[in-house]
């Protein structure tokens, strides 16, 4: 996410840094970089002159200039911009019983796999979400949603033979005879030039009176989203935006630019094509990724949500009484698979941004979890329990066994090594779960 942009700026920083103090003409160089990159992140180009005009004004004066730290003090401006450039955090109303909730868009930007996942992290958080499939122009959406709802366990409201608006009131009424407590409502892709497809939205708007009305887009549009965004929102009157595809925009154009030209806020981003791949905007964490900080506390609830407590006490014990073997290797290893692709997980360590594009491809590849997951499945319980007795005949053999090589084996059989070496190390210092997580990255 945003790779491009934040590789760019944190080279300008490291320059800066390398200057001990600064002068204006360094500011200024600085900041033409800065500009370059933002532009070549198909930002808004009106954003991007406001955002450096903000810049520069701060940064030539005392509080940089006559600084014993300027190039931080530099970096700590442009953090704090930026968040004035993306704005603060913003939740989804809720408040009504039943809250409604409508999903607007152009034609293939996702909303039907969009209202899916937000009925999906609605229900996380406590809600009785109900899903509405109100497009009825494109061929199968209706069934898409239903196959979506009995994956997920979600109730889909369908109606056949009425309007979208009639579809969207009557589910209305049905969810507060089933107390439901979110309405979802999935409509027609439309283009924002298409009078008729609009005045529908408008129709469903008068009829339904939603409690948010969020545009679906497409994040890799870049600055066409925005556009679409102020078409839209002139036309029906948006309170939130979902920014998709976001893990495959190296760019982030559209995230940078949205909220400063349209004043709608993004609430949620799509980073994945899993129905759990959809994570509430925070601005402050996504200027963190930005300057290279990491992202901590999405790194802290996704482990959070993915990890059994008592598994993970249990394991502190293991891990105190020398007893982690194979087995707890291969567990942990998918409960790191639950919290999305490793590469997006390293990103969110500070300073592990820039090291991760250093390394070849293949040691960020998922694929490899999937290699030691079919090595360890090719050993006997008793192996996995007792790895110091698998000699060469046995490496041998579970690598016929996985599809692998004795090297692959051994390796394996190595790293886990030094990784009980380490567990020990660190569960001896009473970390929360034993410190596990840690681990499993630093292996």
């Amino acid at each position: 996410m945003l790779e491009s942009l934040s590789d760019r700026l944190q080279d300008v920083f490291r320059r800066l840094r390398g200057k001990g103090k600064l002068t204006e003409r360094d500011v200024d160089e600085a900041l033409r970089e800065v500009r370059l990159a933002l532009l070549a992140a198909d930002v808004n180009l009106k954003v991007v002159k406001q955002f450096l005009a903000r810049v520069r004004e701060r940064a030539i004066g005392v509080e940089v200039l006559e600084s014993l730290s300027p190039a931080q003090q530099v970096i700590k401006i442009v953090h704090e911009e930026l968040l004035q450039t993306l704005g603060e955090h913003a939740k989804l109303n809720l408040s009504a019983m039943p809250a409604t909730v409508m999903l607007v868009g152009l034609q293939g930007s996702g909303k039907t796999t969009t209202a899916a996942k937000l009925a999906l992290q609605l229900r996380s958080n406590g809600q009785r979400p109900l899903l509405v499939a109100a497009d009825i122009r494109r061929p199968a959406a209706v069934q898409q949603l239903v196959t979506l709802g009995k994956q997920l366990d979600i109730p889909v409201y369908t109606e056949a033979g009425a309007s979208p608006p009639d579809i969207c009131a009557h589910a209305v009424k049905r969810a507060r005879e089933t107390a439901a407590s979110v309405v979802i409502f999935d409509t027609a892709g439309r283009l924002h030039i298409d009078e008729p497809m609009m005045a529908e939205l408008a129709q469903i708007r008068d009829k339904v009176s939603p409690s948010e009305v969020l545009l679906v887009a497409d994040a890799m549009t870049g600055q066409e989203a925005v556009r679409v965004a102020q078409e839209f929102h002139r036309l029906v009157g948006l309170t939130g935006l979902v920014l998709t595809k976001m893990d495959g925009d190296a760019r982030g154009g559209a995230a940078l630019s949205v909220r400063a030209v349209t004043g709608v806020p993004i609430k949620y981003i799509g980073v994945g094509e899993k129905l759990d791949a959809l994570e509430p905007f925070h601005p402050d964490r996504l200027a963190s990724r930005i300057l290279g900080m990491g992202d901590m506390l999405s790194l802290i609830e996704k482990a959070q949500a993915s990890f059994d407590q008592k598994q993970a006490a249990a394991l502190e014990k293991k891990l105190r009484t020398a007893t982690f073997d194979l087995d707890d290797f291969l567990a942990q290893l998918q409960e790191v698979k639950k919290m999305g692709p490793l590469s997006q997980l390293l990103e969110m360590i500070p300073g592990f941004s820039t090291i991760s594009r250093q390394l070849p491809a293949s040691a960020l590849d998922d694929n490899q979890i999937k290699h030691v997951e079919a090595i360890i499945r090719s050993m006997t319980l008793q192996e996995r329990q007792h790895p110091e007795m698998i000699d060469g005949s046995r490496r041998r053999r579970i690598a016929r066994g996985s599809g692998t090589t004795p090297q692959e084996v051994n390796q394996l059989l190595n790293q886990f090594r030094q990784m009980q070496k380490m567990m020990k190390t660190i569960s001896s210092g009473k970390m929360p779960g034993g410190g596990l997580f840690g681990g499993m990255l630093g292996r």
